[in-house]
């Protein structure tokens, strides 16, 4: 019988192949049952779709953690509002012009703008920021990565020069949704932002924690099914890793192998999708970027961030790359990529249509 069942789980992932979609059921019978043969098969076939489309090119992003006040207080955030150890800092415009010139240099060719939904920043100083960062390096991408707006300030901020967004949905299941956030905040109203930003243009990103509190094979099976609807460019997925100074301290982290797995079934079910090798990999696993690589991943997002701030921007705990071996030691991050068959390219890496 468990030969039976191992047959079964890979035809599932072939005909996610075949067919870009499983069954909510499907989902959860694979989910559920694989196991380390279907967990490699997968990576085998995600990786050779990814080698097609992206060949051995691993793009990556120049990270600027440019603020960690966050009005919102999810219950699995390090800089949630509630978190009055966060020690809080805001950058300014000239440190933020200032990450982008030692990015340059180093080969950075896209710069993601990511904070907490801080009301500090009206849209006239984000498109103040953005048209700078474009004027002195016009051939790079902007990414942003700053919560929930209105489609108003996002069409500005679209307009002054930013072209890709990361807004990760969480969950798709209401209910779990609820048991991660506060009242206030909704997951209809974060659908409703995913779905403006493709409307406006951007490449648009997407994404969940693995292993998050409450998470089940069904809310996992129905994250698969809204990314498979939502058709993102981008899809930032992550294990979980609990922050001592929130609600789920005492929570269990993710999953190394089904983080793993999901990155793979991610790549074959959306193939051209644009998907990070992501930090919190990397910190649960000394090697969990390679792994994330050769699992289907193309994207790695080193820290460009001031080093005096890098501590400051923990949204869980013992995150790596706090310190002068971010995003500085490009010498360092080029040969780990070389050494599973992988090579870093300076280029803004933008998502590849069909």
């Amino acid at each position: 019988m468990e030969g039976e069942n191992e047959v079964e789980l890979i035809g599932l992932v072939d005909r996610l192949e075949a067919e870009g979609i499983l069954e909510k059921g499907e989902w959860i019978e694979l989910l559920e049952n694989y196991g380390e043969r279907e967990r490699e098969y997968a990576a085998r076939k995600a990786r050779k779709i990814a080698d097609d489309i992206y060949g051995k090119d691993i793009y990556i992003r120049g990270l600027i953690e440019f603020t960690n006040y966050c009005k919102n207080d999810c219950f699995y955030c390090g800089i949630r509002r509630g978190n009055q150890k966060a020690e809080r800092y805001r950058l300014s415009k000239e440190q933020i012009l200032s990450c982008c010139e030692s990015g340059w240099k180093l080969g950075f060719r896209t710069f993601v703008l990511q904070g907490g939904e801080d009301g500090y920043y009206a849209d006239e100083w984000y498109e103040d920021v953005i048209q700078s960062i474009k004027e002195l390096y016009p051939e790079c991408a902007i990414t942003l990565s700053i919560g929930e707006r209105s489609k108003k300030s996002y069409e500005r901020l679209y307009q002054a020069g930013a072209a890709r967004y990361l807004l990760r949905h969480e969950t798709a299941n209401e209910e779990h949704y609820g048991k991660l956030h506060p009242k206030e905040m909704s997951l209809k109203n974060r659908k409703k932002c995913l779905m403006e930003l493709k409307e406006i243009g951007y490449q648009t990103g997407c994404g969940f924690m693995v292993g998050s509190p409450f998470q089940s094979v069904e809310t996992l099976a129905e994250d698969m099914m809204f990314i498979h609807q939502l058709k993102p460019h981008m899809v930032g997925i992550g294990p979980f890793i609990p922050h001592e100074d929130t609600p789920f301290a005492k929570e269990p982290q993710g999953n190394l192998s089904l983080t793993l797995f999901l990155l793979s079934l991610i790549r074959i079910m959306e193939k051209r999708v644009l998907l990070p090798a992501t930090t919190a990999l990397g910190t649960i696993d000394p090697n969990g970027r390679e792994l994330g690589i050769l699992a289907g991943a193309n994207v790695i997002m080193p820290n460009l961030s001031p080093v005096n701030v890098r501590k400051k921007y923990m949204l869980y705990d013992n995150k790596i790359c706090t310190g002068e071996e971010a995003a500085e030691c490009r010498g360092c991050i080029d040969r780990r990529m070389e050494s599973i068959g992988y090579e870093i390219v300076c280029v803004r890496g933008d998502y590849k249509e069909a």
